[in-house]
């Protein structure tokens, strides 16, 4: 890139509106992908957190924590995943009472074909901003969601505490 363009002014109740329009748009998007693909939304998540996770496969513990939800929910969540061939498990090698999740090459394929165009589109898209400001978009989005993230515990912690 040689110049940035243009930036329009915005405030913080303008870049709030936005976002609530891209959230409102992942969240339709996510739907219909978990569609196409025969799964649900928080099935499809947790497959994605399984291919985020790469080399390194995770637990059904440690995927319970990322998706913020029980360890008896994430078995049933592995269950349908396993059944619908996204993933198999593995037995952990330092601990065999334990099992590491991997994702199923074939339903990386399926996921990456249905998800790589758009991928391509968001990464054209960064091209448009400078490295300072990728890092600020980067700085807010990992900021953004560990408030989500803590907002949601807080949410439940009421809920659970509340007479």
């Amino acid at each position: 890139m040689t110049s940035t363009p243009p930036r329009p002014a915005a405030t913080p109740a303008a870049a709030l509106s936005a976002m609530d329009d891209l959230i409102a748009a992942s969240m339709v998007g996510q739907q219909e992908m978990a569609q196409r693909l025969g799964l649900n939304v928080t099935d499809l998540t947790c497959f994605a957190y399984v291919l985020q996770a790469g080399e390194n496969l995770l637990t059904a513990g440690e995927l319970a924590t990322r998706v913020q939800v029980t360890t008896g929910a994430v078995t049933g969540i592995l269950n349908r995943l396993e059944r619908a061939g996204y993933v198999t498990r593995r037995p952990d090698p330092q601990d065999r009472r334990r099992v590491r999740v991997a994702a199923e090459p074939t339903a990386v394929a399926r996921v990456h074909a249905l998800y790589q165009p758009y991928y391509d589109r968001l990464t054209a898209l960064f091209g448009d901003y400078t490295p300072d400001e990728i890092a600020v978009l980067t700085d807010w989005f990992t900021r953004a969601t560990t408030l989500a993230h803590t907002y949601r515990r807080e949410l439940r912690l009421q809920h659970d505490t509340a007479p």
